[in-house]
């Protein structure tokens, strides 16, 4: 199979190792260095990413361009690859709706690049097992994509049917798994101002010991995250409106989130602060 070349937009911590998957099953990996950050450059490097000058010179370069992004950006990023001509593969593996699938779609219009939606699920790829990237769309367009992790630690996994079901199922999962998270939190926070967190997690612990609620140190890694979990809870409304659903589930929890913004890539904040912060009436994080 002669080598490919494919484009990240934008190697943050799951995009970079999207992107070393695809150099590892040996293609050749593009990103855009201008205006990124000194963290996100030196993740490039680490991996040997190849820096496009342009993103016009990335989408004359690429066969694929993979979006890796936070989702309120994914159809900014989809419309400037549009506008830049590109015609070949392009995957959106964000946590988008299936209307803003749609959305995406009809960016590159005809005669545009062919469009394959995606969903990640797990954390970024590192060893075999983990992590899953699910395909939906045309199904020659979903094989190629596929072929580009072929025994790589990112296991692709084709969907039957159109666009729309991958972000579905994507969003279907992140739904149950992180809103759990969220209301995990409410209760430790409800608990902690009674004066039972103690009793509650010790209680959590017996009863439901494979959940977030079982140990204040398992909410700590959604600290970190919440800035990006909280426009997904955005999406997940989105999709559950259009489904007839009710929405405040996924309403509430981006409200949570959103009172952990301020530890955006703090890996060192405890599951204690994020209740802490959950009590405090105007939603500014703890001194």
């Amino acid at each position: 199979m002669p080598q490919r070349d494919v484009g990240i937009l934008h190697p943050g911590a799951m995009g970079a190792s999207v992107a070393a998957q695809a150099a590892a099953a040996g293609a050749r990996v593009w990103w855009l260095s201008a205006g990124r950050s000194t963290a996100t450059r030196q993740r490039a490097a680490e991996l040997g990413l190849r820096s496009a000058a342009s993103l016009e010179e990335l989408a004359a370069t690429c066969d694929t361009v993979l979006s890796v992004c936070p989702p309120a950006a994914a159809l900014d990023v989809a419309g400037q690859v549009a506008a830049a001509g590109f015609r070949g593969l392009y995957v959106d593996a964000n946590a988008v709706s299936p209307q803003r699938m749609a959305d995406i779609t009809r960016l590159f219009g005809d005669g545009g690049a062919t469009v394959v939606d995606g969903g990640i699920t797990g954390p970024p790829p590192r060893e075999t097992g983990t992590t899953r990237l699910y395909l939906s769309g045309e199904v020659t367009a979903v094989a190629r994509v596929a072929a580009l992790f072929e025994d790589t630690a990112l296991a692709a996994v084709a969907l039957d049917g159109p666009i729309g079901r991958a972000s579905a199922l994507k969003l279907a999962f992140a739904a149950y798994n992180k809103i759990s998270y969220a209301l995990a939190a409410q209760a430790c926070a409800l608990a902690d101002g009674h004066g039972v967190l103690d009793d509650l997690v010790d209680l959590a612990a017996h009863a439901l010991p494979d959940t977030p609620l079982a140990g204040t140190e398992r909410l700590a890694g959604a600290g970190p995250r919440a800035w990006r979990w909280e426009p997904e809870m955005r999406e997940i409304a989105r999709a559950w409106r259009e489904a007839g659903l009710p929405t405040a589930f996924a309403e509430a929890a981006a409200e949570t989130f959103g009172r952990w913004e301020a530890h955006k890539d703090d890996w060192t904040v405890t599951g204690a602060r994020l209740i802490a912060d959950l009590r405090r009436d105007d939603g500014d994080p703890a001194p």
